[in-house]
């Protein structure tokens, strides 16, 4: 076999089970939140060697790679049966994305690939690209992937134009996907939409994002709720009900949008979203949370003010810089949620939490004043009650 063939393989070989097989631990830093570890979960490293390179000393001498991998990111998550699961959006250097499975004993590290991506049913002729799927395992029994269809704007001369839906599989097993029609509603543009696990009203009920443009949301007004009759069918039969509305000198001033798929409490569905606001360097997506009623998901019931998460150092470089975004969280027996976010378009992290953690930082954190003189009030008010406790008990 060729010599120079052969050493590059095995040191490619070498790197790649390296960094497999690392184990993840907890960063420094602490806000009783939540926890982030050291390591990214998944990288364009983490793709298998086959993906990339021609494996044939006849065809591929020097080893070269023929099909690279540009970035892997915005990840659905499922825990079944004691695995976590990852429908990552994987980017080829193409700048095409697909979906690829990967999966772990822990929720952390060890995550593989499957030897094949996902192989998506082709029904939309004129769909370029996909990516961000969502993986809702509904009490109908299927598993469901909602993601974004995108296609050119045909009735623009603009190269960079372009239509979203939301497009809509299910699974059983995550390996054979049944194709529904795009998502119908009433907006010109769908992305970032979700699907709730449980029927509402007897009917599917979807998170959404009606936006006049691809990049600008126009008139639309922040995650709405809409309601489908027939899945097969997705047509939005309802109003699309504003929940967590964009905001003037807010998070979510630009736009926001739907990310994992609400978590049930005791207390209430718990939604970990993304908000957008613009700065001189560019947009800045971070995380938020809010909680919606368990008996009607449409109604607002807790709003805790600002960030829950936004990137931090090396998170901030990438792709798109100053990003961080989730599609995907998972719970499992032990009450533990793992929050799978991308920093900057080009990676997939994890984050840490438990149920009593996340419900406590939900519904006992003030919501946002939204004026500076209320906003120092507010802090005033805290100062005050934690110096006056402090002197009481003695707390230096």
């Amino acid at each position: 076999m060729n010599s120079e063939f052969t050493a590059n393989y095995n040191r490619e070989r070498a790197k790649y089970e390296a960094l497999i097989t690392r184990k993840n631990h907890e960063k420094d830093g602490y806000n009783g939140i939540y926890k982030r570890y050291a390591n990214p979960v998944l990288t364009a490293a983490h793709t298998p060697l086959f993906w990339r390179y021609d494996m044939d000393p006849e065809t591929n001498p020097y080893f070269m790679e023929r099909l690279g991998i540009n970035a892997v990111l915005n990840s659905g998550a499922l825990y079944m049966n004691g695995k976590y699961y990852l429908v990552t959006r994987v980017e080829g250097n193409d700048r095409k994305s697909f979906f690829a499975v990967a999966e772990s004993d822990s929720p952390v590290d060890g995550f593989r690939f499957r030897d094949y991506p996902v192989r998506l049913p082709d029904i939309c002729p004129e769909e370029t690209n996909v990516y961000d799927m969502r993986l809702t395992k509904h009490e109908d029994g299927w598993i469901y992937g909602v993601f974004c269809s995108e296609s050119k704007d045909t009735e623009s001369n603009d190269l960079s134009a372009a239509n979203a839906q939301a497009g809509i599989v299910r699974t059983k097993d995550l390996e054979t996907w049944e194709r529904m029609p795009n998502l119908k509603s009433k907006s010109p543009q769908q992305r970032n939409v979700v699907l709730h696990p449980e029927f509402v009203d007897g009917k599917y009920a979807f998170y959404t994002r009606p936006q006049d443009d691809f990049i600008s949301t126009g008139s639309g007004g922040g995650v709405c709720i809409g309601l489908v009759e027939d899945i097969t069918n997705p047509v939005i039969c309802t109003e699309e009900k504003v929940i967590s509305p964009r905001r003037y000198h807010a998070i979510t001033e630009v736009k926001n949008g739907a990310g994992a798929v609400p978590i049930k409490t005791t207390k209430g569905w718990i939604h970990i979203a993304h908000g957008v606001r613009n700065t001189a360097a560019g947009l800045r997506y971070v995380l938020y949370v809010f909680a919606t009623a368990l008996d009607d998901p449409s109604k607002l019931i807790a709003e805790p003010s600002g960030v829950f998460m936004a990137p931090h150092g090396w998170e901030r470089v990438g792709d798109v810089s100053n990003v961080v975004f989730t599609n995907g969280a998972v719970v499992n027996e032990k009450n533990e949620v793992y929050i799978y976010y991308a920093s900057s378009d080009t990676r997939l992290h994890v984050a840490s939490t438990t149920i009593d953690r996340l419900m406590d930082y939900t519904f006992s954190t003030p919501p946002d004043p939204l004026r500076s003189v209320e906003c120092v009030k507010q802090r005033c008010k805290l100062i005050s009650r934690n110096l006056e406790y402090m002197k009481a008990n003695s707390i230096c």
